[in-house]
């Protein structure tokens, strides 16, 4: 049912089948429209924000996704308790699934997404590119068609030539694909994807096609209605990914100019006419480095990086989807599509970098994104799914949030993305907040000079704490000294309490990390802001520095000369936690005579860990893959972990001998959970 308001058709209230910032998301732009919101969810998800944000909620069953929000006569049955009228999918879940399109329309309900021959033409992978050839679409070269067996899977890749790809049909999120180089890794992959696929997507048909080396990952935003009028609101740029998931997206691309966008928006736009596409959906295209672009897939719904194409064109995707949804017209013609400015979005996840990118679970203890808004010249916006206290569980995604910034040009959204990061605030949990900071410095990523191999070829060995130039190391010594200063300050306004000589001593030993900085201070004003000039060794002038910084605030915020710096504090043994930029160290403020004595010191040595295979975050164990006794070489698959529905081959990564095996499949292990023992001799 539908209803006119100011001769615009509006539903009475829209069903979410979705949870996290994408149902939260939702609900912001139908609150904004008068649309009144249901939630629904899981039992873990019982004080969940897209709960807390929606006009009413209904429980649909016990975790995970597939005793709840895959379950459609469920999301039949809380659409008939609320009274809805319609429901907005997300993505992810039942988003691309047609038989869930139909199942609302024979229940009276409508689906804001595509019709359900879209979603069945363009969902299925296999399908897809033949629709795709058949319209004129450039694709892929390889096997359009199932898999049956390994024995077939390695005869078909023989064929097509090696490396190649194995995707999972109905797949997405990068789950069930794996890159195959030889034939035993086709083996291995096609189990592994095949798997993942049944767990994620119930259909574990599998195609393999060639893989395009050091590709960049360019899609197209379309957007048609039901009436015949399909337009592209140009490209978005997806190549900086970690195992096919995509970790930064931007719009536009650094690759694509108005000639080459003209022909990738043309043919996505072919594309969804030939199917007859009435929503928001996504034409998906590799480009090879010589701008060379292939058919990928078509994502028959809202994607994850749909932000920053709202930014550039000034178009609510959501608000477009409810109206093409409700029977109105599109109004914008091809022509009136206009690009402004750059927009930039990382997605902030619930992984540990330093274990490369497994996935973390617990609670948020603290989250405080930065503040929302224009400022300046640039935008931030936060879409969001959390709030402090929150939950971050086994059972689903670990994305927490995603940060957008938007500017007049691609540089200044990136400052404006650094600038973000270094006013979010997390702990709790890993994540990968220092990572994308990191990213946002590296010098090919502001060239932009990527591709999907940006990632493996940048960070080969896995992401480290970064090691901070001279000029960033002086500047957090200058923070520590003036948060020593600030806690001086503190203390002396104690009464009956001894005096330090902070307010008085002008030489002084800043240690960032293992190295030493000495400062040499004057003009010092304890009152608030803290004011003082500082002389770095080697320099003919000192730097003036402020803050109004106070014990217990988890940002310096300050200056240091003419700039602004915002640096996370953090407590640590005897000095302080300093985290900048994908630096993470520990700083401590000493006086010349101890710092010499510091000097001294020897360095610890890690402990010994090689005799153990410890989980390396927390899981299910799907399968072990030895047996006490058996002896195994450096790459041996030695377990197999599912998280957050993607399958983690553990290795071993030297020859040994297997002493015992502590788990079984199907115990659900806690990070660093011991799961076999080598023998003490090798």
């Amino acid at each position: 049912m539908v209803r006119r308001r100011a001769s615009v058709l509006l539903f009475n209230k829209i069903l979410i089948a979705n949870r996290g910032e994408i149902a939260v998301r939702v609900i912001r732009t139908a609150r904004r429209l008068g649309i009144a919101t249901v939630a629904v969810y899981c039992d873990a998800d019982a004080d969940a924000l897209h709960v807390e944000c929606a006009d009413e909620a209904v429980n649909i069953g016990p975790p995970p996704a597939s005793t709840s929000y895959l379950v459609v006569d469920n999301i039949i049955e809380a659409c008939r308790k609320s009274g809805a009228d319609a429901v907005h999918p997300g993505y992810g879940f039942l988003s691309e699934r047609a038989d869930f399109a139909l199942a609302l329309r024979d229940a009276g309900i409508t689906f804001i997404g595509p019709n359900p021959h879209a979603i069945a033409a363009m969902g299925d992978k296999i399908e897809s590119k033949k629709l795709a050839a058949a319209a004129g679409v450039s694709t892929i070269p390889g096997h359009i068609g199932a898999i049956d067996n390994e024995a077939e899977a390695v005869a078909v890749a023989t064929d097509i030539g090696f490396p190649v790809m194995l995707k999972a049909s109905a797949g997405g999120g990068g789950k069930g694909m794996r890159i195959a180089r030889d034939e035993d890794e086709v083996v291995e992959g096609f189990r592994r994807a095949r798997s993942e696929a049944r767990s994620s997507f119930g259909d574990d048909r599998v195609f393999i096609e060639r893989y395009i080396e050091s590709p960049r990952h360019v899609e197209i935003q379309v957007l048609g209605d039901r009436h015949g009028h399909v337009i592209h609101l140009g490209e978005r740029e997806c190549s900086i990914q970690r195992r096919n998931q995509k970790i930064v997206e931007e719009a536009p691309s650094p690759a694509v100019d108005a000639t080459l966008r003209a022909g990738m928006g043309g043919q996505a736009a072919a594309l969804a006419a030939a199917v007859g596409y009435d929503s928001a959906g996504t034409v998906e295209f590799i480009m090879d480095p010589d701008r060379r672009f292939y058919f990928l897939e078509m994502n028959t719904r809202l994607q994850v990086e749909h932000p920053v194409t709202e930014l550039t064109t000034g178009i609510d995707l959501v608000e477009q989807m409810i109206r093409v949804a409700a029977g109105e017209r599109l109004t914008l013609r091809q022509e009136e599509v206009r690009l402004s400015g750059w927009a930039v979005e990382c997605r902030l996840y619930a992984e540990d970098p330093h274990r490369g990118f497994l996935p973390s679970i617990g609670r948020l203890s603290r989250y405080r994104p930065p503040p929302e808004g224009e400022h300046g010249a640039t935008t931030v916006r936060i879409d969001g799914g959390v709030v402090e206290g929150s939950e971050i569980s086994l059972y689903f995604d670990p994305l927490i949030a995603k940060l957008i910034t938007h500017g007049p040009d691609r540089l200044s959204a990136i400052d404006a993305m650094e600038s973000a990061l270094d006013h979010l605030l997390i702990d709790g949990i890993a994540h990968n907040q220092a990572f994308l900071a990191a990213l946002m410095e590296h010098p090919r990523w502001r060239e932009g000079r990527l591709s999907t191999r940006f990632v493996a070829e940048e960070f080969p060995d896995g992401f480290a704490a970064v090691r901070p130039s001279a000029a960033a190391r002086d500047r957090l010594a200058i923070v520590t000294l003036a948060i020593a200063v600030a806690r001086a300050a503190r203390l002396k306004a104690i009464s009956g309490r001894l005096d330090g000589d902070e307010a008085t001593r002008r030489d002084w030993v800043v240690r960032v990390g293992d190295e030493q900085v000495p400062l040499k201070v004057d003009a010092l004003a304890t009152n608030s802001p803290v004011r003082f000039d500082v002389l770095l060794p080697g320099a003919n002038q000192p730097l003036s520095v402020a803050s109004a910084w106070r014990p217990g605030d988890p940002l310096w915020v300050g200056t240091i000369g003419q700039a602004e710096f915002t640096v996370q504090v953090r407590r640590a043994v005897a000095g302080v936690r300093l985290t900048w930029r994908g630096v993470d160290v520990v700083a401590r403020t000493m006086t010349p005579e101890v710092a010499a004595l510091d000097a001294l010191m020897p360095a610890e040595k890690d402990s010994d860990a090689a005799k153990v295979l410890r989980c390396p975050m927390p899981g299910l164990v799907v399968s072990i893959l030895v047996e006490a006794g058996q002896a195994v070489s450096a790459g041996t698959p030695l377990a197999v972990v599912e998280a957050m529905k993607m399958e983690n081959i553990l290795r071993a990564e030297r020859d040994a001998t297997v002493a015992a095996v502590k788990v079984s499949p199907g115990d659900v292990l806690a990070v660093d959970a011991v799961i076999m023992e080598f023998a003490a001799d090798d």
